[in-house]
């Protein structure tokens, strides 16, 4: 007795593959769209009850729309030239940038989609607010070269974010397995970009309002994001048990510092990473001799055990 056909699985449907599959992987990187389940076999798994975003899911990149909005609101505040909230709603993009990654990861819900809208608000944020800020505030004086150097910083922290999500998926990352980024984070490279605007408002020395000192500060800034240098990473300091209580006292002073005087602090937090980056280049070497002396001592070690 023969059996009666059986219902096509519409799973079996969804797993066939479309020309090319074979040449080219189903997903890239992280998961591919907001709160997406995988199977055991790599697949997204069906959910039981309909699609949708969860609030999980949704929250990370609340925050990040909320960091655009900060930033891009800060050009309209520049336009009526009112500098300090122009360069104030910056910083809080920063602040609400580096809150939703870690939400992100807190809650387990890092995303394909959540990467590449971080970067794109974080070009718009701190490449392009941050142009026509300075642009506004100062390069204008200096119309063509002033251009010229904001377009730069803004082309150049495009730049920056594209390589970034570019490296998500390769794992042979020499600077973020020790601990290092590549280049100027796009956030501090902002930061640092308006130095100048923090002595000018505390000092009113006009000097550091010079159009032409202006674009060529603007340009090492970019040429910084887009180097090859590698740059500490906060989150990879390890402080030694000896001076972490100290280091929690100097925390809150300077977060007291922040607000009773932000500016001056602002201009000595910027000055204290310029100066920390030719430490991060020293240590950097250091762990790439150490790292080039154990591959050598295990290629001799295989060579004898080979003999």
């Amino acid at each position: 007795m023969s059996r009666p056909p059986s219902a096509p699985n519409p799973r079996k449907r969804a797993r066939r593959k479309l020309p090319g599959a074979r040449f080219f992987p189903a997903r890239l990187g992280p998961k591919a769209a907001e709160d997406e389940d995988v199977d055991e076999a790599g697949l997204p798994a069906m959910p039981a009850h309909g699609g949708g975003l969860t609030l999980r899911a949704m929250l990370p990149n609340a925050v990040t729309a909320a960091a655009l909005c900060s930033g891009l609101t800060g050009i309209r505040f520049a336009i009526d030239a009112q500098w300090t909230f122009a360069i104030g709603l910056v910083v809080l993009a920063s602040v609400l940038d580096g809150i939703d990654g870690r939400i992100a990861r807190l809650l387990n819900a890092q995303s394909r989609f959540g990467a590449e809208l971080d970067s794109l608000a974080d070009s718009l944020s701190f490449g392009t607010a941050p142009a026509l800020i300075l642009f506004l505030w100062s390069l204008n004086d200096w119309p063509r070269f002033g251009w010229f150097a904001a377009l730069a910083f803004a082309i150049c922290c495009a730049l920056r974010l594209a390589r970034f999500n570019a490296r998500i998926d390769v794992d042979d990352q020499p600077h973020k397995s020790a601990g290092f980024l590549t280049g100027v984070p796009a956030p501090v490279g902002a930061g640092l970009a308006f130095t100048p605007f923090y002595l000018w408002h505390e000092t009113g020395v006009e000097l550091f309002r010079n159009p032409v000192l202006m674009t060529a500060w603007l340009t090492v800034i970019a040429i910084l994001m887009i180097s090859n240098l590698p740059t500490l990473s906060w989150a990879s300091l390890r402080p030694r048990r000896a001076i972490r209580l100290p280091l929690i006292a100097f925390t809150g002073l300077a977060f007291a510092a922040l607000l009773l005087e932000p500016w001056w602090t602002l201009a000595a937090i910027s000055t204290v990473y310029l100066a920390m980056m030719p430490y991060g280049l020293v240590k950097y070497g250091r762990i790439k001799r150490r790292r080039r002396q154990d591959a050598a001592a295990q290629a001799a070690t295989g060579l004898q055990g080979a003999a």
